[in-house]
């Protein structure tokens, strides 16, 4: 190699160094009503110095591609499954559902299948049609319904009305005025699709989360990750810091929508079986392999409170559970106390 090639690729080295050394490749982003974050590790394929430069240009490539993916599929699932967007598919479905047969594609009818396998676990306490009542809140404005009309909306939260046909690719309500809303799932379920689209790209070390859902591929080059638990009442602290690889962690607490009416919280984690703010804890992490499922255990065992959801967490070998309670004390499922 000539001395000015050598020149050339030390003056590329010092001043654009992640051609040939930056692995790690980080994207943050705001959809689905919050911050999402994705973070993977990229080998680097280049062997020789003659091939370096142009194996690092489409390293970069590759990378960019690949983060373009994960946000495009997140505002996908968000542009099918969020109830503020009025041509979205789940929007179609609170407007028809309770009057006839909604044809849905196949991807909401798992979903949905998902979250009545969970309700039905949960004996209610994850109840996606909890939106009867959760949509009369208005956490920006601070409103919320009377106890007049919870009372007289309450019968419309029953997952059992949500009718699946499986042949048809069906939904139907069968009670006037019900409504669904998938975001005590949502989320989980994209970090899982996305996961999924980085792990079929060769991808063996990543982070993606959404909100308080966070999903990982392997470790982070030889430690593992260490997620937060952020303090409930300290908006800038961590409760607790855990060690995790290749499993997923959700976040439910009080503090992520809410507002203070007369020393009251009231927030947007209903309890199905009052329509009102649950306040039994203040926060519920919930860990375990598939990120949709950890996503609606945390917000199931949040309505459940602590000894209720820690005995449903430890009839379930493959989830684990922190809580903090509303004196701020931590608890932890049988798995984390050993």
């Amino acid at each position: 190699m000539s001395r000015l090639c050598r020149l050339t690729l030390t003056f590329l080295f010092v001043f654009f160094p992640f051609i040939a050394h930056a692995q790690w490749y980080k994207h943050s982003f705001k959809v689905m009503g919050t911050m999402s974050h994705v973070e993977f590790w990229l080998d680097q394929q280049s062997k020789t110095d003659n091939d370096i430069i142009n194996a690092g240009v489409a390293q970069n490539e590759q990378a960019q591609a690949l983060i373009k993916a994960v946000e495009l599929e997140m505002v996908r699932i968000d542009q099918q499954m969020s109830p503020y967007k009025e041509q979205s598919e789940l929007s179609l479905v609170n407007r028809s559902a309770d009057k006839k047969p909604v044809l849905i594609s196949g991807e909401l009818f798992e979903l949905l299948s998902t979250a009545q396998h969970i309700s039905a676990l949960s004996d209610g306490a994850f109840d996606i049609t909890y939106a009867s009542i959760g949509y009369q809140y208005n956490y920006r404005e601070k409103t919320r319904p009377s106890q007049s009309s919870i009372v007289q909306t309450l019968p419309a939260i029953n997952y059992t009305a949500i009718s699946l046909d499986k042949k048809r690719s069906t939904v139907y309500f069968n009670h006037q005025g019900m409504k669904i809303d998938l975001g005590g799932i949502a989320k989980g379920y994209a970090v899982k699709r996305c996961l999924t689209l980085l792990e079929e790209a060769g991808i063996k070390h990543a982070l993606v989360s959404a909100g308080g859902d966070t999903g990982l591929l392997g470790n982070r080059k030889g430690r593992p990750w260490l997620v937060g638990i952020k303090h409930p009442r300290a908006e800038h602290k961590m409760a607790v810091h855990i060690p995790l690889e290749n499993e997923a962690i959700s976040t439910s607490g009080d503090y992520e929508r809410y507002f203070i009416e007369d020393g009251v919280r009231y927030h947007h984690i209903i309890n199905p079986k009052t329509g009102d703010s649950a306040r039994k804890v203040v926060s519920v992490s919930v860990i375990g392999k598939d990120p949709t499922y950890v996503d609606a255990l945390s917000t199931t065992v949040f309505v459940k409170g602590l000894t209720p959801g820690l005995k449903l967490i430890n009839a379930l070998p493959d989830f684990e559970a922190i809580i903090i309670d509303n004196q701020r004390r931590l608890h932890y499922s049988q798995g984390l106390q050993q």
